[in-house]
């Protein structure tokens, strides 16, 4: 028998590679870039808690992103993030590549839901909107806002966390729970605090607290951004002149409930309650409602005028003025126009 050369087994070795490379190129560079067709279609992948790179491959494949499991296990194992992938719901694309896979895997790039916390809302009015968020009752969400420790817990001024729960639209993952959410939640409120507003406070003599309590008052009183600094602005005056502030929403507030129209004997029913700022001096002893950015800078930086009276006229905007007279006259004008509209 003739023995062949070891350079003939060489030469055939070869050859076999080179003839099977086109194939094992074919066939890893398909896996690599990803399975299908990017079609602009998204599929919604729920990775579990603990879930290994191996069984969080097995997913991937039962929703067809990747062909076989265990080369995107090898290849997110070579790439040493075997143990960093996030649990929850991601929405990927269709013939979505490995690198892609990996980098939102691991930087947990989950769908988000957006939350919205509109200005001027009292405390039951977020908890009830935070309780359809999550899908727990009411009561137990404002039980959990109206703790006690919720105040040193989160670092505000208190009473309560009315107030410095802050308006603004949030994203939250599937399955967050409560406390990271008003975590969240008072954390941008914080981050509103600044050198710059500090050191206003500061020159207006107000304390954090007494801000919040002053823009919660403007919040539940403007419909007009630009009357903001402005009625600010009334109630600083007001304090300047130890006179009683006489905000209608702080009533409101001391009754519990809204009242389409605040009457004399409305205020009278409430009239030792320290909320109550017909019959108490000063400031209430802490917010009315959530103040937003806008209503937290006039504020702080109250417009300079000699006005201590305004009224609402029939448009929502105000008039404002300086004396009882003409504040009584504006009272009469607006009335006799809103009777005369009515008619």
């Amino acid at each position: 028998m003739k023995r062949r050369s070891k350079g003939t087994g060489v030469r055939l070795l070869l050859a076999a590679f080179a003839a099977l490379a086109p194939v094992a190129y074919g066939f890893f560079s398909a896996e690599f870039r990803g399975r299908g067709t990017p079609d602009g279609s998204v599929v919604e992948v729920l990775i579990p808690d603990g879930a290994a790179s191996l069984e969080v491959a097995d997913v991937l494949r039962a929703q067809e992103l990747i062909f076989h499991p265990r080369i995107f296990d090898a290849y997110v194992r070579l790439k040493g993030q075997g143990r960093q992938l996030k649990a929850g719901r991601y929405e990927i694309p269709r013939g979505a590549p490995y690198p892609y896979l990996l980098e939102v895997l691991r930087t947990g790039a989950v769908v988000t839901t957006p939350l919205t916390i509109p200005e001027g809302l009292r405390l039951p009015q977020v908890a009830e909107r935070l309780a359809a968020y999550v899908g727990d009752s009411t009561a137990a969400v404002l039980a959990y806002l109206a703790a006690p420790e919720r105040v040193a817990e989160l670092g505000v001024p208190g009473p309560t966390l009315e107030g410095y729960l802050f308006p603004e639209t949030y994203r939250f993952a599937d399955g967050v729970g409560i406390p990271v959410i008003v975590q969240a939640i008072v954390g941008r409120y914080s981050d509103f605090w600044g050198a710059e507003e500090r050191a206003k406070a500061a020159a207006l003599g107000l304390d954090e607290r007494e801000v919040v309590t002053l823009a919660s008052i403007v919040e539940k009183e403007v419909r007009w951004d630009e009357e903001r600094p402005v009625v600010a602005g009334v109630y600083w005056n007001r304090l300047q002149r130890d006179m009683l502030l006489q905000a209608d929403p702080t009533v409101q507030y001391a009754l519990g409930e809204p009242r389409a129209r605040l009457l004399y004997r409305d205020i009278d029913s409430v009239a030792d309650h320290p909320y109550n700022t017909y019959t108490q001096p000063g400031l209430p002893p802490g917010p009315i409602a959530s103040p937003g950015a806008a209503s937290l800078r006039a504020a702080l930086q109250p417009a300079d005028h000699e006005y201590i009276f305004f009224v609402a006229r029939n448009d929502g905007s105000h008039e404002f003025t300086r004396t009882l007279r003409e504040h009584n006259n504006a009272i009469n004008r607006i009335r006799l126009d809103r009777e005369s509209a009515e008619r």
